[in-house]
């Protein structure tokens, strides 16, 4: 008994529906395949990406295609990308934009034969979608949606006898008023076919195909077909809107792009968007469905889209995007909070908890999330002092590589290692959104938006205030030399067909300006550049409380460079540029940090340092030849050989961006007399401690990569699987191992303890601050420092050659002077004073007794067997914990020995190499001496304090 029309069409209208802006890019036949057909797709080059229209006749395109099953999408795979597939080869039109591939003899039996795992499709497997992305044959264009989503077309059931759908238009679309809008469906059989427009029947007949041409009227329209056989129907639903003219309306007074809220019910929504024709909100306020509504006014000089919208609720969170003329799907340049429909899943709920869903099956890309009543932080440290710039001790991370839990909590549970090691600087790898979770951050999408792989911004707001309380400024990496392509500032004016920005971005350069450049290039003398630049700038201070910036490749920040990259030239607007972006950062906080990565002109670098900047000095390069063993001059180190007039070059051994100093140790160090070799990891550590010595001692400011303090010796090309490829920067990338135990090592533990030693000179006594120093630190393996101060005097002296040398110590004056390490003194009698060191060894003398350092082991360990030894804690309430390491296996005996001569055996007996970890329990306070005793080998002791 069939229904009638009208009744079927009042039930449809209930059923939730949404809009779709894209094209037809692929057609099928037959229209309604299913898994036994032979069926041949129609792919339209022209729709979607655009990318693969218009190429020469004779360039190959081919298909990346797989089924979705219950299993899951992208089963049985076909298609080797890069490479000529001749399975997946299709075959071109004639001279069109149009590509055809047929699958013979039909869906299920060319995918069980063609599939790249040669697994046979099981009998009965149901078969819902075949999924497509088009390529050339390198893969370097794609055909995808007109949001870079991957092409998916339904698969019909064999027992379906009854199918009904659009054909032309195949999807939501908008349209002009005034336009002729063809409609043409179909039925897989003879039936009664109706065709509404928003309730009102337009056409009808018995057919298995039905025409109509619609004259289009503003506002949004619902188009029903109904097919109706028997007792069966079928329908397909389309939206279509017909835009009205657009309002012009100036910007309100105080109102910034992006998002607005006016007050917990009310948000004022602004898109600077020049030269777009017209633009929507999409959002969980109208079911993201374009709506008259939602159509967003144009300021009278056509740059601005702005909309209130109203009737929020406050304790909701709201997502939206913006469909720009009726393409372009994007998120607020301005996000604070987005939702990313490919990378959230990953993101687990003890790092992010509650996070808003994304809206699945409602639209596609990233979207932005707001809510109108947002928690305000209350800040509890806000009046700490800033260390002074001059004298900052930076500690470099990378949260993803630092910490197994990768989130803010987490990291502030480690401010008692950090504060430890005496660092008065926190610099945070960045930390806005970037493209992935797994990444180092600078390929930014995102600029004011806090990437939710690390936390929460209420977490890392409790990070910054903690760290404030001890004392400790926060410092952001932030990448403004360009932005990668999920960013709005690329979507929103983009050539699809070349990959790049399109010649009328107002943000990016359609071709970077220099050759080091990754992404798309900022062009830093647009206005709309200086202006979004600015927004962020101020962003983060005042919603994080940051205490300074290092600005990523500032170098970049100019037109001038030209094609190629001159590292030497002087760049006037580089420099205008550059001081205009600290000028408005010093007016909202005199006291911030403005680093800047340049690696420029030296006469640009101090004149940028002159401005009160600081700049990275990176003497990687030259302290590994020197920890390595090798002959090296590390003048650069100082701003003064540089002929800066202010301490403002912040010197560092390594940074996140270069070979680590162990790896290169262990794998390159030189070899001296007597058996010392850079390679054995004891002598590479104190090679390292040998480099501190000579780089944390020369005054001005400094910085530590982490893990640098203990010595971690995986290389920066070490692969995710574990394997290092040199030069490969995906293994570069990749994420690097963590560990933590080796804290719990002697010998790192005694690098930590020197780094400490070393930071605790440096931030409490004035000398290590000095203007008045004097450097011999050239080529020569034999180097020292002299600081002088009306405080006290320090002498650095360091050899650092691979065997035995006769040094002289050139001493300010002669008199007593104090080792620091050692707690050794020397009556120097003559300031040129010989004095022999041991290969790597380091001394630094005061002529002011300020005590000895506090450090786990010696310069020098007497047992050759035994190369690392100590007891934790030191002192102790009772218990403690002896950590050694023996080169190989043997019989050893481990005593306690009191300061009355009682002697307790802990252990004899035979032990295998490697590191070996004996408890030991003594509950009566006083000084006590542990030996560890091999057999037939020098032994080692150690003191230990019980209180």
């Amino acid at each position: 008994m069939a229904m009638n029309p009208a009744a079927l069409f009042s039930i449809l209208l209930c059923l939730t529906t949404f809009f779709s802006a894209s094209a037809q890019i692929i057609t099928t036949d037959p229209i309604f395949p299913k898994a036994a057909d032979k069926i041949t797709i129609t792919y339209d080059a022209t729709q979607g990406t655009g990318q693969l229209a218009g190429l020469p006749l004779g360039t190959a395109v081919f298909a990346h295609t797989g089924i979705t099953t219950p299993n899951g999408k992208w089963q049985y795979v076909t298609g080797n990308w890069g490479t000529s597939d001749p399975r997946v080869l299709m075959n071109r039109i004639g001279n069109t934009d149009l590509y055809q591939l047929t699958f013979d003899p039909s869906l299920f039996d060319w995918f069980s034969a063609n599939n790249n795992s040669n697994a046979t499709i099981p009998a009965g497997t149901t078969i819902s979608e075949i999924g497509f992305v088009f390529r050339n044959t390198d893969g370097s264009l794609e055909g995808k949606t007109a949001d870079w989503q991957d092409i998916f077309i339904p698969v019909y059931s064999a027992s379906s006898s009854l199918l009904a759908k659009f054909v032309t238009p195949a999807s939501d679309f908008i349209a002009g008023e005034g336009d002729i809008i063809p409609v043409y469906a179909a039925a897989s059989i003879p039936a009664n076919l109706y065709l509404y427009d928003n309730g009102n029947l337009l056409t009808q007949s018995f057919n298995d195909s039905l025409s109509y041409n619609i004259t289009a009227e503003p506002g949004l329209h619902q188009l029903v077909l109904l097919a109706e056989k028997d007792t069966e129907f079928q329908s397909d639903t389309l939206h279509y809107i017909v835009n009205a003219p657009i309002p012009s309306a100036a910007l309100p007074p105080n109102t910034k792009h992006g998002i607005n809220i006016i007050d917990e019910n009310t948000v004022r929504l602004a898109l600077f968007a020049p030269e777009k024709e017209y633009v929507y909100v999409l959002g969980d306020f109208n079911n993201w469905t374009p709506n008259p509504e939602f159509f967003m006014n144009r300021t009278p000089d056509g740059t601005t889209w702005w909309l209130d919208i109203e009737n929020l609720n406050p304790n909701q969170e709201y997502a939206f995007q913006y469909l720009v003329d009726g393409v372009i799907k994007v998120a607020d340049p301005y996000s604070e909070k987005i939702l990313d429909p490919f990378h959230d899943n990953f993101i687990p709920s003890s790092t992010y908890p509650n996070l808003k869903p994304y809206p699945q099956n409602k639209t596609t890309g990233i979207v932005t999330a707001f809510s109108t009543s947002p928690e305000d932080y209350n800040w509890q440290h806000d009046n700490y002092a800033r260390p002074p710039k001059e004298n900052l001790i930076i500690y470099e991370l990378l949260l993803r590589d630092f910490l197994a839990t990768h989130d803010y909590q987490t990291l502030l549970d480690t401010l008692d290692y950090l504060d430890n090691l005496g660092i008065n600087a926190i610099e945070l790898m960045p930390i806005n959104e970037f493209e992935g979770n797994l990444s180092w951050g600078y390929n930014p999408s995102f600029h004011m938006a806090l990437d939710k792989y690390y936390g929460t911004p209420e977490a890392l707001k409790s990070f910054i205030d903690a760290c404030h309380e001890r004392g400790i400024a926060v410092i952001a990496d932030i990448v403004l030399n360009h932005a990668f392509s999920q960013s709005p500032l690329a979507q929103l004016y983009w050539n699809v067909t070349d990959g790049k920005p399109a010649s009328n971005n107002p943000w990016l350069n359609e071709n970077p300006t220099h050759d080091f450049n990754v992404g798309s290039d900022f062009n830093h003398e647009s206005p709309a550049t200086k202006a979004f630049v600015n927004r962020i700038i101020t962003y983060w201070i005042e919603e994080f409380h940051l205490d300074g910036y290092r600005f990523d490749l500032s170098k970049g920040f100019t037109q001038n460079v030209g094609g190629s990259w001159d590292a030497s030239a002087y760049d006037p607007s580089r420099i205008a540029i550059l001081k205009g972006i600290a000028d408005s950062i010093w007016a909202i906080n005199p006291e911030f940090y403005v680093i800047l990565e340049h690696f420029c002109a030296n006469t640009e670098e101090k004149e940028l340092a002159d401005y009160g900047m600081l700049l990275w000095g990176n003497m990687n390069y030259a302290y590994n030849e020197a920890t390595m063993g090798y002959s090296s001059n590390l003048n650069a180190a100082a701003y003064t050989k540089r002929g800066w007039n202010l301490p403002h070059l912040i010197t560092y051994m390594e940074s996140h961006d270069e070979e680590r100093l162990m790896y290169k140790n262990l794998q390159y160090g030189n070899s001296g007399a007597a058996g010392y070799s850079v390679k054995d990891l004891f002598t590479a550590l104190q090679r390292i401690e040998l480099g501190a010595a000579f780089l944390l001692t020369i005054p001005g400011p400094k910085m530590i990569w982490q893990f640098g303090e203990l010595g971690y010796d995986y290389s920066i090309f070490t692969c995710s699987n574990g394997t290092v490829q040199e030069g490969n920067t995906d293994c570069k990338l990749s994420a690097k191992p963590i560990h933590w135990d080796f804290y719990q090592q002697p010998a790192r533990r005694q690098l930590f303890d020197v780094f400490k030693a070393l930071t605790t000179l440096k931030l409490n006594y004035p000398t290590f601050s000095t203007a008045d120093f004097d450097l011999l630190i050239d080529q020569s393996a034999w180097k020292r420092i002299n600081l002088n101060h009306q405080d006290f005097n320090a002498s650095i002296l360091g050899n650092f050659d691979v065997k035995q040398r006769n040094l002289t110590g050139n001493f300010q004056h002669t008199g007593w002077w104090y080792e620091y390490f050692s707690g050794d003194s020397l009556n120097v009698t003559n300031t040129d004073l010989v004095l022999t060191f041991g290969p790597g060894e380091y001394r630094l003398y005061t002529d002011k007794n300020i005590g000895k350092a506090d450090i786990l082991l010696s310069n020098h360990q007497p047992s050759q067997i035994i190369k690392e030894a100590g007891i934790f804690p030191n002192p102790a309430s009772e218990n403690g914990t002896l950590l050694f390491y023996l080169q190989k296996s043997g019989k050893l005996t481990i005593n306690c020995t009191d300061l009355t001569g009682k002697t307790e055996c802990l252990f004899t007996g035979s032990l295998s190499s490697g590191y070996q970890e004996i408890s030991v329990e003594k509950n009566i306070s006083g000084m006590y001496f542990i030996t560890i005793q091999p057999e037939k080998e020098q032994g080692i002791t150690i003191p230990w304090v019980i209180n």
